[in-house]
């Protein structure tokens, strides 16, 4: 709708331009275990408390996905 009216008005909108990141190097991830013993007990009890919330998996996240 905004892009319709814009050009309702004259005016022209430039397309985005989307470029690749380099590819990240495949490594093996740290099992789960390891990852959730890293974080403070008191903080896991708390997330579980406020949130009961569950670390279930590890997932690598492109780099072009994160905020600079």
């Amino acid at each position: 709708m905004f892009l319709a009216q814009e050009r309702a008005m004259g005016i022209v909108t430039p397309p985005l331009e989307h470029t690749e990141s380099p590819e990240e190097p495949k490594s093996d991830l740290p099992p789960m275990e390891d990852l959730v013993k890293r974080i403070p007990a008191p903080a896991r009890a708390l997330v579980e408390e406020l949130f009961r919330g569950h670390f279930v998996t590890v997932k690598r996240i492109p780099q072009r996905d994160l905020k600079s």
